[in-house]
């Protein structure tokens, strides 16, 4: 990388899957391939070495802004993959998988070959779900459990001057937790639920409509053509830093979808009305006797003009959920 050049990380927008999509187009056409010749160039396991095509992923990569080639090389991987977007795993699927595991290790490419599903898919699935099942807990975390995986993440991160939202390696978590619960279960259970209670001083913090203002005032802010080019890490600031950056992409995600017929709108439009319907500063809070509100998933809420409890964890749809 070159000094002072910052990549960009996360998940791919839609902008830029377009584009990747359109240069690979180009690319077979200026050079007279057909569809299984490009395939080759994809999947021969020689990034930039594939003969008379070396220059392949260089000029997929320049259609980007600031993506490495290697990001680029992995992502057009797992999206053209022939085992990708297979569904729900099936118990013979999962039993196939910790077969694979047993004989060959973790080597996920190929395990892939064997389970037809993608070396990626392979990983998440034992890591978050067949991994440590049998100790495996569900359902509702106890007091001490939360206790202990605040004690853990605060030794990792606090104790050692690092962001407790962002700096921290869940698989770490879990194998210190005894893998009485995945990773994906601590990470949930830490940005949804008890990292924003660390930030209150202790308190659970509740969602107001002063918290979906303000959210609805950073995003226009930002001029995106799409929700997908969103860093969320980057919206918490110095005087509103209680929500972690995978709480506030679920509040948007539920705005987003209380507007009838949003699946057809472009980003624009559902702005214009989120700005319309949250986006003028709520009154002052009315002294009183306080509703005792029950707390619930974001998925449930039907995110009104009144404020309710912060979600609980819990898996969170159309949301990366593999990677920690």
């Amino acid at each position: 990388m070159l000094s002072g050049l910052v990549y960009k990380k996360g998940k791919f927008s839609a902008t830029e899957v377009q584009q990747i999509t359109e240069a690979i187009e180009r690319y077979r056409v200026n050079h007279g391939l057909s569809q299984a010749d490009l395939d080759q160039i994809i999947f021969s396991n020689k990034l930039g070495k594939e003969k008379g095509h070396e220059t392949f992923w260089s000029e997929i990569t320049s259609a980007l802004h600031l993506r490495p080639i290697i990001a680029v090389y992995h992502h057009v991987r797992r999206a053209r993959h022939p085992f990708a977007g297979k569904g729900s795993w099936t118990k013979t699927e999962d039993d196939l998988l910790l077969e694979c595991i047993t004989s060959l290790g973790q080597q996920w490419e190929k395990i892939s070959d064997v389970v037809h599903r993608t070396a990626a898919d392979c990983r998440d699935r034992y890591r978050n779900h067949l991994q440590d099942r049998d100790t495996r807990r569900q359902g509702p975390w106890t007091k001490e459990e939360e206790e202990e995986l605040t004690k853990i993440v605060t030794e990792m991160t606090v104790e050692q001057g690092k962001d407790i939202d962002n700096d921290i390696f869940w698989g770490v978590v879990s194998k210190r937790m005894g893998g009485k619960r995945g990773r994906q279960q601590c990470r949930i259970k830490w940005t949804d639920s008890l990292a924003p209670q660390l930030k209150n001083t202790g308190e659970r913090p509740r969602w107001a409509p002063m918290d979906a203002y303000i959210l609805v005032h950073k995003v226009d802010s930002l001029n995106v053509r799409d929700d997908t080019e969103i860093d969320w890490k980057l919206l918490p600031d110095d005087n509103w830093n209680v929500w972690s950056a995978h709480s506030l992409q679920r509040r948007w995600l539920t705005m987003k979808r209380s507007i009838k017929g949003f699946e057809e709108m472009s980003h624009a439009e559902i702005m214009e009305i989120l700005k319309t319907k949250k986006a003028q500063s709520p009154p002052p809070a009315v002294v009183g006797r306080k509703k005792k509100s029950k707390v619930t998933s974001a998925e449930a809420v039907n995110d009104g003009d009144e404020g309710d409890g912060q979600p609980e964890a819990g898996p969170s749809g159309g949301m990366s959920t593999g990677s920690g």
